[in-house]
């Protein structure tokens, strides 16, 4: 674009200039059309339920070498299915089929996934309305649903 229109009838042309230039910007766009709650599952929540359909071991992205423990959950407000870490030593044992899991955001930045985790955006906090963080340490016991 050339130079800034100037002058007394000067303003549809400028309000037209910056209507282009503010398409070109990403963030812009996903906020205009409310991108990021479409492609959402959790629909804007912060946290949601689910129940894990089984455990799945994801490799790390180089250069780190490990299996890390993660779960299929399916979402019961919407019935989509994500991928959601279990974090701490000793969560997968903890974590079984047809369990009723509470899920929330990693906190990578701008919505990613978090660390050396390929697409992984969530991760467990509850399990069975018991904290997976008292259950990994030790401080209550898995409750029988």
């Amino acid at each position: 674009m050339g130079k800034k229109s100037n002058g007394l009838n000067a303003g549809r042309r400028l309000v037209g200039r910056r209507k282009q230039s503010n398409m070109l910007k990403k963030a812009f766009v996903q906020k205009l059309f409310d991108l990021k709650k479409k492609s959402d599952p959790l629909d804007g929540a912060s946290q949601a339920k689910g129940i894990v359909l089984k455990k799945v071991e994801l490799e790390a992205k180089q250069p780190n070498s490990a299996m890390r423990k993660c779960a299929r959950v399916q979402l019961i407000k919407n019935g989509k299915q994500v991928t959601a870490f279990l974090p701490g030593d000793g969560a997968a044992k903890l974590c079984d089929e047809h369990d009723e899991v509470v899920i929330e955001c990693i906190g990578g930045k701008m919505g990613r996934a978090k660390g050396d985790i390929p697409g992984v955006r969530w991760q467990v906090i509850k399990v069975n309305d018991q904290s997976l963080n008292a259950l990994i340490r030790g401080k209550v016991e898995k409750a029988r649903k």
